[in-house]
């Protein structure tokens, strides 16, 4: 499923993952995925004017609820519904720029195609939409 991410992507994913069984989560929802992209590639931490990463990650963590109890990172967690609709409208971003392998800001790009979704909600907060 994996095989046309960037190793960059990859890792975002899997610092999702983690983040999301950290704070309790049964899924890996769409804050999570920002999260991890943002933890996996501080260039675009940058670019998108975000100020403090431990800042941020309390507003997702406020946004998201009280965190359940931790989940052990060796539990499958599937991803939520508008978090598979990033990574296809990732993909599908990544193939229309003519793009082999899908990096971090495709997903970010995912991410922001699902209006209805917390981590576009948080990002238009900071003035980042897809256009």
């Amino acid at each position: 499923m994996f095989d046309r991410y960037s190793e960059k992507a990859r890792r975002s994913i899997f610092f999702a993952r983690y983040d999301a069984s950290q704070l309790g989560s049964g899924y890996i929802e769409t804050e999570h995925l920002l999260l991890g992209l943002l933890r996996e590639d501080r260039a675009l931490f940058v670019q998108l004017g975000i100020g403090s990463m431990e800042a941020f990650r309390k507003i997702v963590e406020a946004r998201l609820g009280p965190a359940g109890e931790k989940i052990s990172t060796s539990v499958d967690m599937p991803l939520s519904h508008e978090c598979k609709q990033a990574l296809s409208y990732g993909a599908t971003d990544a193939e229309a720029l003519g793009h082999k392998t899908i990096e971090p800001a495709h997903l970010l790009l995912g991410l922001l195609r699902i209006e209805t979704c917390g981590a576009a909600e948080l990002l238009r907060q900071k003035g980042i939409e897809y256009r």
